[in-house]
């Protein structure tokens, strides 16, 4: 029989806590670009603020209120429609880079919100489907919705995308998938994900300064630079290793115990995205080895309880809810501290609830209101 579960205290206070920290380093991180371009020093602070705080309700909304409320199908589908057809409009509304929905100072990424949709529905999915896991008609309309969504997001947004069937894979995985299933959709995976980055000249010129920066191997294989005329047409492109150079010259010079906050140098113009995609390389500037371990301490007490909360729950449903959740914002929380160490190749993936970028902190937070009413509401 389950353990009965209450309120996670280690799992809220380390929330909690991650997202003060967060603002504070959002403020230095920013306050020199936001001074420099909005004539203020606290711009994307009050901005932040503002998200931290309806995000905060949205945690204490779904954590109050228990999480069986979610097994029907009305939350398994209804979030999952509302996220796509926001990301048809999205593709129309913002032709450039297709992932706003900008309403005068507010903007919106429909791609973070597919997250803790997808969650539900795998949640939902699962445990109505665990005995026939491996058969057609449970095969067929899971791999169509997951194709679906992660096809709509990958357009503008491939780290989401990863994240996504990342926690799809891990749930069915664990669910028991067979095998043969697992092997074809990583074939398929990893077919779609080649085509989506060359796609994109940006993401292609990423992939090819992480394994070859200085072009040696492919100005063997490419002869008639054919390959390096495509990746140029981004201007984002032409130097693809500028940003992780700069990202582990933040960290290098922080240090054991960095330089103190508010006086790193990285941050005022030398690093792009230094308050949003790159913020982790400002924390280990400032903060040094103590402060980014710290950040990633923070995570893996929400893996260890997300874990915990998986191993106790009463129900198949609440399982696979802290499961996906846990599953996706370790996952994406890692991927983006391996991309400012120069482990992986740029994504362009925030840091959860350290990361400047309201969409991701309210994202982040409904999932992880909807993992703590796993335990509170277990009984």
């Amino acid at each position: 029989m389950a353990q009965q579960l209450k309120t996670d205290w280690t799992l809220f206070v380390t929330t909690v806590g991650l997202v003060c920290f967060g603002l504070v380093m959002v403020y230095s991180a920013s306050s020199i670009v936001a001074d420099l371009k909005f004539h203020s020093s606290v711009y994307f602070l009050y901005r932040q603020v503002f998200w931290a705080a309806l995000s905060l309700a949205a945690l204490m909304y779904f954590k109050k209120r228990s999480y069986k409320m979610l097994e029907t199908p009305t939350w398994a589908f209804a979030p999952l429609g509302m996220v796509l057809g926001l990301l048809v409009l999205v593709y129309f509304l913002d032709s450039k880079q297709h992932r706003w929905l900008r309403a005068g100072p507010l903007s919106l990424q429909p791609s973070e919100f597919a997250k803790p949709a997808l969650i539900i529905f795998l949640a939902w999915f699962v445990t109505h489907r665990l005995k026939a896991i491996n058969a057609k008609h449970t095969l067929l309309p899971a791999t169509v919705t997951v194709s679906a969504v992660g096809l709509m997001v990958v357009i503008a947004d491939l780290g989401t995308a990863v994240v996504l069937v990342l926690t799809a894979a891990t749930v069915f995985f664990v669910a028991g998938l067979d095998k043969k299933y697992i092997a074809i959709a990583a074939c398929v995976g990893m077919m779609l994900a080649t085509v989506a980055v060359i796609a994109k000249p940006y993401r292609l010129g990423r992939i090819i300064g992480y394994l070859d920066p200085k072009y040696e191997l492919l100005d063997q294989l490419d002869t008639h630079g054919v390959v390096k005329t495509y990746v140029n047409r981004s201007m984002s492109a032409r130097d693809p290793s500028y940003q992780v150079r700069q990202s582990k010259i933040a960290v290098g010079t922080g240090g054991i115990g960095g330089v103190g906050l508010m006086r790193g140098q990285q941050k005022m113009l030398y690093l792009p995205e230094a308050h949003t995609d790159f913020i982790y390389a400002v924390v280990g500037e400032e903060l040094g080895l103590w402060g980014s371990t710290a950040v990633l301490l923070g995570f893996v007490l929400i893996l260890w309880r997300g874990l915990r909360l998986f191993w106790l729950a009463p129900d198949d449903f609440g399982r696979y809810l802290a499961l996906g959740v846990t599953v996706s914002v370790v996952a994406q929380a890692f991927i983006n501290m391996s991309v400012v160490l120069d482990l992986a190749p740029t994504k362009g993936i925030p840091l959860p609830m350290i990361s400047s970028g309201g969409s991701s902190l309210l994202s982040t937070l409904v999932s992880l209101g909807i993992l703590m009413s796993v335990s509170e509401h277990s009984g």
